[in-house]
């Protein structure tokens, strides 16, 4: 024991003084925060200014009820109005001549897009945009809104209806979401705070995992290249030196991850908004320990049979796709987190720690689904630690070549 933990405190010594660990120490929640927080801010941030839009209305009927509903409706923070509805018209009442002048006020910058109301909207519904940024769906969604009230209105008119007291009647509903638990507990929450608690949970496993399993594999990559290791190993055991790195680093990663840990929590409690839950916390947590030390099992196999940087890369970007496929499923696992397919995926060992997160952040599993789960990781983690001995132990003196997979057989075939 005491040469194990000779390795793992050399091991965490000399990484955690390295400038490059101080610099990832800060900058990685900096880069989650940019692509995380940064956007949600920036996508609830308003205008700055007035956009004027263009209409080419067949109807001759629509505009001046548009721009009087778009003024009252919506307005800049400076009290402003957000838009401005100017019909676009000439001697020449064709629509393909209102075109061209709409396309030139475009390019000229007087408008931001033009809206085509054309004569059958009242029975069709159908209008068109044209702009060179067509991706503002805000801002369509408002003009096409205030469209849609004003057809409605019309058409119950055309009917013999009461148009404003049906109005009236026609109260918009507001659903504010609550998260209750098995035992009766509720919190309100809604996608966004149920999406990125699942979501942090991965990119910081992920994080621990790469930066750890490089280190890792760089360590073992140096130490064969220098041949350092023959010395070490000739001082102790191959899988004393084995369990030294994996303390020494694990050591290090779980501090990285205590700070990011610190950080996330001011974050969460310095600011109104709230961008992450945290519920079933010790089952997070489990999850998090085994499945970082099911793919440290792995770095190690992958680092004892590599002897190149450009090999050790490659072993990483194959194992980073494991750990970021769950996020594809995450929008269709909240849909339906108990369909068969999810269940089945979750008990796959390289996406059960991904995928129980992202199940226990929308609903917790059953007890037996989060048993056999944990079962499968603690037997995965056993099968790759009792490999990885051996192939550790053959591995780190092997150079110059990557051993075949059937020489990586004969040596989880020796016993000695």
């Amino acid at each position: 024991m005491n040469k194990i933990m000779a390795v793992a405190r050399w091991e965490f010594i000399e990484k955690v003084k390295t400038k490059a660990f101080i610099i990832g120490l800060f900058m990685t929640p900096l880069i989650m925060g940019i692509f995380t927080v940064v956007p949600a801010l920036l996508a609830d941030k308003g205008d700055e200014k007035t956009k004027t839009f263009g209409v080419i209305d067949e109807t001759h009927s629509f505009t001046t009820v548009i721009n009087a509903q778009m003024l009252g409706k919506f307005k800049l923070d400076n009290g402003k109005p957000n838009y401005s509805i100017k019909e676009i018209n000439d001697e020449n009442t064709e629509t393909e001549h209102l075109k061209i002048l709409g396309t030139a006020q475009l390019a000229s910058g007087e408008i931001e897009g033009y809206f085509i109301i054309p004569k059958d909207v009242l029975e069709k519904g159908k209008i068109e945009y044209r702009a060179e940024n067509v991706g503002n769906a805000r801002d369509q969604n408002r003009f096409s809104k205030v469209l849609e009230d004003i057809i409605i209105e019309q058409r119950l008119r055309s009917y013999g209806y009461d148009a404003p007291k049906i109005r009236k009647l026609m109260t918009e509903i507001d659903i504010k979401t609550f998260k209750v638990s098995k035992h009766g507990e509720e919190k309100e929450s809604g996608f966004m705070e149920t999406f990125m608690t699942g979501y942090v949970f991965i990119m910081m496993l992920m994080f621990l995992v790469l930066s750890t399993g490089q280190m890792l594999i760089r360590s073992v990559i140096e130490e064969k290249a220098n041949r350092i290791v023959e010395v070490l190993v000739s001082s102790c055991s191959s899988q004393e030196l084995m369990s030294g790195k994996i303390i020494g680093l694990s050591l290090l990663g779980l501090t990285t991850v205590a700070f990011w840990g610190l950080i996330m929590a001011a974050v969460n409690f310095a600011t109104p908004v709230t961008f992450v839950t945290i519920d079933n916390l010790i089952l997070l947590f489990a999850y998090f320990i085994l499945g970082y030390f099911m793919y440290v099992g792995i770095f190690i196999i992958a680092g004892s049979t590599v002897s190149t940087e450009q090999e050790a890369q490659q072993m990483t970007g194959y194992i980073t796709i494991f750990l970021v496929l769950p996020i594809a499923f995450a929008v269709p696992l909240m849909f339906n987190p108990d369909s068969m397919l999810v269940k089945i995926l979750s008990q796959i060992p390289l996406l059960i720690p991904t995928m129980m997160a992202l199940r226990l952040s929308v609903r917790a599993p059953e007890w037996w689904e989060i048993a056999l789960s944990l079962t499968t990781l603690v037997v995965t983690i056993y099968g790759l630690m009792w490999v990885a001995g051996k192939v550790f132990r053959i591995g780190i003196l092997i150079t110059g070549k990557k051993p075949s997979l059937k020489e990586i057989y004969g040596w989880l075939k020796n016993d000695q």
